[in-house]
């Protein structure tokens, strides 16, 4: 009597969750094809600017679906192996892919030695594959007892939109034919090169996910999050570049500093505490 084949158990796949990651996906997908279209156009013409600018708004789009998936599904504790995969696979061609092909046609392509260009590229999209699969395998390991919930690494989101942003903030502002000079070139191809090395280092970046309504802090956030749209409602060209940079920035220099800060404080009480 033949025996009949055991498959794996068939993970369950919540619907609300994994809609916004097959957006983020979506998004990604239109912004590669929307760069094609530019690719097709006149090397520094409107229209390519104009496809390269729809690609750069698809890839924002995607940030905003990356950061709800995430909430939602655990606000609805539907968060699981599942959607942690898909999620990943959704950032590859979104922070990956989709910014690596932006970046290549619109900068690093037209640098004096080509190689250079491909060498960036190639490092981008690496590390954030590897940040991606670290980042998977951190979160499927047993959780330990204070356990923190912060980033290992810069986020491959916030890897993407800085570099996107900070990209066409120089190109808006300095360059009225939206074309970018060899000295902004190699400037931008050394920003993407360390922001390619930040999504594999060890700096620490917050990860939002202790934000929630029933914490007296919620208030101060609603306010920030109002403040920071009406910003971007404001200043669509500098405000992304703005908020991307100082998430980077403050990995990467404020936190250490407030982090030294807050232990000297604490000892300063402990000493103050033994005396009394």
């Amino acid at each position: 009597m033949n025996k009949q084949p055991v498959f794996p158990d068939e993970p369950q796949i919540p619907i609300l969750p994994n809609m916004l990651t097959a957006g983020n996906l979506l998004c990604g997908f239109f912004a590669i094809l929307t760069i094609f279209e530019g690719m097709g156009c006149a090397s520094g013409s409107a229209e390519a600017f104009d496809c390269f600018q729809k690609a750069t708004y698809l890839i924002f789009a995607a940030c905003i679906f990356d950061l709800l998936d995430g909430r939602v599904a655990r606000m609805c504790g539907s968060d699981g192996p599942f959607g942690r995969e898909f999620d990943s696979i959704a950032d590859v061609v979104s922070f990956g892919i989709a910014p690596a092909m932006l970046l290549s046609k619109a900068v690093l392509f037209d640098l004096p030695y080509p190689w250079m260009g491909w060498g960036v590229a190639v490092l981008y999209l690496l590390c954030a594959a590897l940040r991606l699969a670290r980042f998977n395998c951190m979160a499927a390991a047993p959780r330990k007892e204070n356990q923190s919930s912060d980033f290992i690494g810069l986020p491959v989101p916030m890897a993407a939109g800085a570099v996107v942003s900070t990209m066409y903030l120089v190109v808006y502002t300095y360059e009225t034919d939206r074309i970018l000079n060899t000295g902004w070139q190699i400037v931008m191809a050394l920003a993407m090169a360390g922001v390619s090395i930040l999504m594999m280092s060890r700096v620490i970046y917050p990860s939002f996910k202790h934000i929630t309504f029933k914490k007296k802090t919620t208030a101060t956030a609603i306010v920030g999050a109002v403040i920071a749209i009406c910003a971007l409602v404001a200043f669509p060209w500098v405000m992304p570049a703005v908020l991307f940079c100082l998430y980077l920035l403050y990995g990467l220099l404020m936190r250490p500093w407030l982090t030294r800060r807050w232990q000297a404080r604490i000892e300063a009480m402990d000493d103050e505490d033994e005396e009394s």
